[in-house]
């Protein structure tokens, strides 16, 4: 990869149990969660009697090893160090395939440590870790530590570490860490244990290196994860009753054929990625994956199914947010579009109890990991909701995972919400009144061009669903009310240069159309292929050195809303030479935290949020390409 990354993924399971290496270097300074506060691991491999360090800071002691390479794929990461003849290789790896519930929801991430001797002397090699308290407190001696340790079949030794007091699901909000569960550091055919290093408890684990490698791998029991609407809900590899013991057994178990299988994904992955968007857009894809994923909660209600609940990381904490899962959507509408419905299904339950108030789609459904009902605004406040932006998300939401997985089911067990949904985008949406839309940073601005598409598509999207499910009369009027606002929407959002305006009445201005990009993806035929290409050519007097503004008012833009933009480019070449500034911008940024979405066109400076699910977005052209969205029937046609 030569893309530096802002960040590098060591462990990515979920919003809590998260490790980065935020230097171009992994023992240049201490690993850390996603937040930036350290999530403290330190490694070191001792070459006979003396110790080197591998990973952590100049803190942790030892002699640096001298970092050789560096390479970053879709689920592992692999460094390679160098000392006094000995070459060890370091791959972390966390098997989060989207289309495999158990393995995205296990939280169990490796370690394979392989040593070498480059110069012919034999060597006595140990690897040792050592993982701070950090990894089970919100901050390190938050209070005091209980720690325990056992072993499991097959050789593995593991100790345990937890806070004394567990408040578990009490805390919520954003920059804070897990303060409950368990975490656990084990090692296959070694020795683990616990040490004091300044008043700090740290667990340890000792392996021999001399017969080809170790095997380590970190595991988080969060006892309970989600609270939903008064609910408390397990993560959903507890959902028979398993134990995180029987859990860490089976990952050793699996560990080669999982290897074997993430090569084969990355490769892929890379390869069609490459076809469709260059060799950056493959580097960017392939960095996202993973904090995509880890940036999930997978769930199982009783009565509501299963639930896959996100978090709002560094913005404000909301849980199952509309307007970042619909950005999101198009990795998951590529891989495995179920958990798009299960995206879907908690607004859903909210917008049919009694404390929703609005016949339009909520903004959130919770604060992480509370999911009780909108707290965006104080979830009441009529003049900060966001109406057509997400009753417009969840429709093409529902539209997109039911022509992607084949499956309308969803729809129809909902259709009296989506059907007021759509009613209420044809009655506000073809000049939408002053309101907030998803750059809600930009806050309210009335006759919004952009929104309004979102508005024409939502209804689309209704249309398309209706047919899906045996409906096609009853799609008619959705498919005439689509054509007639987007016909209308061309004449009024025309600005003469080819291109379109920010709002109808705001002449000589631009704002990207990116929600214009599921009329190409479902191939609906609302626009013509030439108002696309116009569209997208109008943009190029505007990009500056890291990519194009979102719009006239400022220099800031969002990664996820220019990989949907780009997309509406008709050849490879001309997306890769729309998204190369955005490479540019993850290679250069000063910010070192995991890749931000928001940030500055000029200066390369990242804005508040960091590590959020919208980097799915940037599968978009991936997507499109593939066709997996393309609608092919219907009067829409």
């Amino acid at each position: 990869m030569k893309l530096r990354a802002p960040a590098v993924p060591l462990i990515t399971v979920d919003p809590y149990f998260s490790v980065w290496s935020c230097a171009d270097r992994l023992n240049a300074a201490a690993t850390c969660h996603w937040t930036g506060h350290t999530n403290t691991i330190n490694g070191f491999l001792t070459i006979d009697d003396t110790v080197y360090r591998f990973m952590g800071g100049e803190e942790a002691g030892g002699i640096p090893m001298r970092q050789i390479s560096l390479e970053i794929t879709a689920m592992a990461t692999v460094y390679g160090f160098e000392a006094d003849g000995v070459r060890l290789t370091a791959r972390f790896f966390t098997p989060v395939f989207a289309d495999d519930l158990d393995l995205l929801s296990r939280p169990v991430s490796y370690l394979e440590l392989s040593a070498e001797v480059t110069d012919g002397r034999a060597r006595r090699l140990t690897a040792e870790l050592r993982a701070s308290e950090e990894l089970c407190l919100d901050t390190a001696r938050q209070e005091p530590v209980e720690i325990s340790a056992g072993r499991l079949e097959g050789g593995i030794a593991f100790s345990r570490m937890g806070g004394t007091t567990q408040p578990v699901l009490v805390g919520g909000g954003d920059d804070i860490r897990i303060d409950w569960g368990y975490f656990y550091l084990c090692v296959r055919g070694g020795e683990t244990g616990s040490a004091k290093v300044l008043g700090e408890s740290y667990l340890t684990a000792r392996a021999p290196l001399e017969d080809g490698g170790a095997l380590f791998a970190f595991a988080y029991d969060d006892v309970e994860s989600i609270v939903y609407f008064g609910k408390r809900l397990k993560a959903y590899w507890k959902r028979d009753g398993k134990t995180i013991e029987q859990a860490i057994a089976e990952a050793y178990g699996d560990y080669p054929a999982l290897r074997e299988r993430e090569e084969r994904f990355s490769r892929d992955l890379c390869r069609e990625a490459a076809a469709a968007g260059g060799e950056q857009y493959a580097e960017m894809l392939s960095l996202a994956y993973r904090q995509v994923m880890a940036g999930h909660k997978l769930v199982r209600d009783e009565e509501d199914g299963l639930l896959y609940i996100s978090k709002e990381c560094l913005s404000n904490g909301c849980a199952a947010t509309v307007d970042v899962s619909y950005p999101s959507m198009p990795m998951y509408l590529y891989y495995n579009p179920a958990l798009v419905n299960a995206m879907l299904r908690p607004v859903l339950r909210f917008s049919r109890s009694g404390d929703w108030l609005y016949g339009f789609a909520p903004h959130d459904v919770g604060c992480y990991p509370h999911l009780n009902g909108q707290v965006y605004s104080n979830g009441s406040d009529p003049d900060h909701q966001m109406p057509i932006e997400e009753c417009g998300n969840m429709l093409v939401m529902a539209a997109a995972a039911a022509v992607a997985g084949k499956d309308a089911s969803l729809f129809v067990e909902n259709r009296d919400l989506f059907e007021q949904w759509a009613e209420y985008l044809i009655r506000y949406g073809e000049d939408p009144a002053d309101q907030i839309c998803t750059d809600d940073f930009f806050k309210h601005l009335p006759h919004n061009c952009n929104l309004a598409v979102k508005a024409i598509m939502g209804i689309a999207s209704m249309a398309i669903l209706l047919e899906l499910s045996g409906c096609s009369g009853e799609a008619a009027p959705y498919w005439q009310s689509a054509r007639r606002m987007a016909r209308s929407w061309m004449e009024r959002a025309a600005d003469g240069n080819g291109g379109t305006r920010l709002a109808f009445d705001q002449p000589g201005t631009y704002s990207l159309k990116y929600n214009i990009v599921w009329d190409k993806l479902f191939g609906t035929g609302l626009f013509t292929t030439e108002e696309l290409g116009r569209e997208f050519a109008s943009y190029w007097p505007y990009m500056n050195p890291y990519g194009l503004p979102l719009d006239c008012r400022g220099s800031t833009s969002k990664t996820d809303w220019l990989a949907w933009t780009g997309t509406l480019a008709e050849s490879r070449e001309e997306f890769a030479r729309f998204m190369a500034p955005v490479w540019r911008y993850f290679h250069e940024t000063e910010n070192r935290v995991p890749m931000a979405d928001w940030y500055s066109t000029k200066t390369a400076k990242r804005f508040y949020s960091q590590h959020r699910t919208v980097q799915g977005g940037l599968f978009i052209r991936l997507l499109e390409q593939a066709g997996r969205c393309r609608y092919d029937g219907g009067e829409g046609k």
